[in-house]
């Protein structure tokens, strides 16, 4: 029982595992266009890995600063669909989130945090009042992000929750040492670039190298500062430290996966 809007609208944006082979992501994006087909919609990305919620995590952290104030995130990676995890949709500063409960907001909030959250009962603003078991991203998310980007207030799509008690996944924190920073391996992207979660102001300016699975990486500013074939570390364009090979693929090579520990050494 959606309810259409008209008037200027916001954008929304996708993030899904969905992939693109099957018609999932087509369905939501028929959903959103039934309740307002005037709605933008931006495909941040559907080739999160499989039930990957740290991924899908840093995408959208990565993500949502490019975007204008007032946007619409709609995010499905889901493992928990049909539990009792949560439904939810959560204010911050640049616009709304709308997804599941899983710890996939909380890399974003780390940064810009919620400034109130609900859970999502009223099914007045879902497709229909018995959603899939297996489908959320059509039956609740889709429609109530639609929805909220039409003009829906938050506080009518369910009932307001602690922004406090909304899941978070624990990653780890880099710490300062004497001779550096420790931290650890938080997303690979398409390349195998190893995105650590040190901040590139850490290094700025400064010489410095990474010591990870008893290599030192040598830190540098471009690609091509090594040879073809050569490990390097640099600051990536998301403002983190990151292990790359110059032409190649640093997480097959170097076969170190998410969370492995790595420390910047300054010098």
């Amino acid at each position: 029982m959606s309810k259409k809007h008209v008037g200027q609208q916001p954008l929304m944006t996708l993030m899904s595992d969905f992939g693109d082979r099957d018609v999932y992501v087509g369905i939501m994006k028929g959903v959103i266009a039934q309740i307002n087909a005037r709605l933008t919609v931006v495909d941040l990305t559907h080739q999160i890995p499989p039930q990957d919620i740290a991924a899908a995590r840093f995408s959208l952290m990565n993500a949502y600063p490019y975007f204008p104030v007032g946007t619409v995130h709609v995010a499905v990676v889901d493992p928990g669909v049909g539990s009792k995890r949560r439904a939810i949709a959560v204010k911050f500063a640049q616009g709304f989130l709308v997804g599941p409960d899983n710890g996939i907001f909380s890399g974003l909030l780390s940064q810009s945090p919620a400034i109130a959250a609900v859970e999502l009962t009223n099914f007045n603003y879902w497709r229909t009042p018995q959603p899939s078991k297996t489908f959320h991203g059509r039956d609740i998310f889709a429609p109530v992000g639609a929805n909220l980007a039409s003009g829906v207030p938050l506080k009518q799509l369910g009932q307001e929750i602690d922004p406090e008690s909304l899941v978070k996944l624990d990653i780890g924190e880099c710490k300062q040492t004497t001779t550096g920073v420790v931290g650890c391996i938080q997303y690979i992207d398409h390349f195998g670039n190893l995105v650590s979660n040190i901040a590139g102001s850490y290094v700025q300016g400064k010489t410095w190298s990474v010591q990870v699975a008893g290599l030192i990486i040598p830190g540098c500013e471009t690609y091509s500062d090594v040879n073809v074939g050569e490990i390097i570390a640099l600051v990536g364009s998301h403002g983190w430290v990151e292990i790359a090979i110059n032409s190649g693929n640093a997480h097959s090579k170097l076969q170190l996966d998410w969370q492995e520990t790595l420390q910047v050494v300054l010098s």
